[in-house]
């Protein structure tokens, strides 16, 4: 799913409880990871929420993409990192660099509506992933 088909998915859905519910439905559908992966290496720092986030560089012929997995003990939070993998998991640390995540969380509707907790977890999910992203690109030209 793109971003275009979750911000038309978004758009369907009228008032704040019919997306909160939607998110959480998201989250519902996330692998889950195993227990090795539930690591403190990969615990995301700021959250208030338990959150966990792999990164998964993978090898393509325009150089590597980033495949992102991640987990939460929060249901609203599983939903919220599964929408920051559709916008930024299967793509090349350029294109993730490139990615405007409050702009998509506010095209969503979400930004008004998470909390001030939730919005500063939400964006240090997105930082762990931008970080992760310069690093993978930073090997693959260093």
């Amino acid at each position: 799913m793109s971003i275009e088909d979750l911000i038309a998915d978004f758009s369907f859905l009228d008032d704040w409880e019919e997306r909160y519910r939607y998110v959480i439905e998201l989250g519902r559908e996330l692998a889950p990871l195993s227990a090795e992966e539930h690591s403190p290496e990969n615990k995301v720092q700021g959250c208030v929420s338990q959150v966990w986030l792999v990164t998964e560089p993978h090898a393509e012929a325009d150089g590597p993409h980033l495949v992102f997995r991640g987990d939460s003990d929060a249901h609203i939070v599983r939903g919220l990192i599964a929408i920051l993998l559709r916008i930024y998991s299967g793509k090349t640390p350029a294109e993730i660099l490139a990615i405007d995540a409050k702009e998509i969380m506010a095209k969503l509707g979400l930004n008004e509506h998470l909390s001030p907790q939730r919005s500063n977890g939400l964006y240090s999910m997105v930082g762990r992933i931008q970080r992760d992203a310069r690093a993978v690109s930073a090997a693959a030209h260093g």
